[in-house]
């Protein structure tokens, strides 16, 4: 992923107002963000930890999305999870149910689309093996290589924008 400036960050948000974007944290370490290990860039907002962000690259511009992160204190009696996007496995409290509101009128009406995603949003680092799952039953082997991993996972998240935007 091509660095990105906090300009291009708030500007590329399309589900929520120029006012949250402008109030959003970008994360602690901006200054030293492995762009070359991303994907697509993904955070929990240090000032509002209930906010998550992620930003898709894309050839007319990036992409921003916003995201709520559920409460903490929830339990679960699955034992392991799958994120729906890289498809890295994780123990439960490593994939969260993340609600996007709709982009425009539908998310004004409080319309909103839900999306399993490794809760510290780095499926980047775990394509790449740079951040390893706690996973107890043990790591899923694939024979993909990882840039069809890659291709897989942005055509997961490209899935999911659309729902966000609208575009279909």
């Amino acid at each position: 992923m091509e660095p990105l400036n906090e300009k291009q960050i708030r500007e590329s948000f399309v589900n929520c107002t120029k006012g949250e974007a402008a109030r959003m944290k970008l994360p602690l370490d901006f200054a030293e963000l492995p762009w070359d290990d991303l994907d697509f860039l993904g955070w929990i907002d240090p000032g509002a930890p209930l906010r998550a962000h992620l930003v898709r690259p894309r050839p007319d511009g990036p992409l921003g999305i916003t995201l709520r992160v559920p409460s903490v204190g929830r339990t679960s009696a699955v034992k392991s999870s799958l994120c729906q996007v890289c498809l890295t496995g994780h123990a439960s409290s490593g994939v969260a149910l993340l609600a996007a509101p709709l982009a425009g009128v539908r998310g004004r009406e409080g319309n909103t689309v839900g999306i399993y995603l490794c809760a510290d949003l780095a499926c980047s680092l775990y394509l790449r093996g740079k951040r390893q799952p706690r996973l107890r039953a043990g790591r899923y082997e694939e024979s993909l290589s990882l840039d069809e991993r890659i291709d897989r996972t942005m055509t997961n998240l490209d899935a999911f924008t659309a729902k966000v935007t609208g575009a279909a």
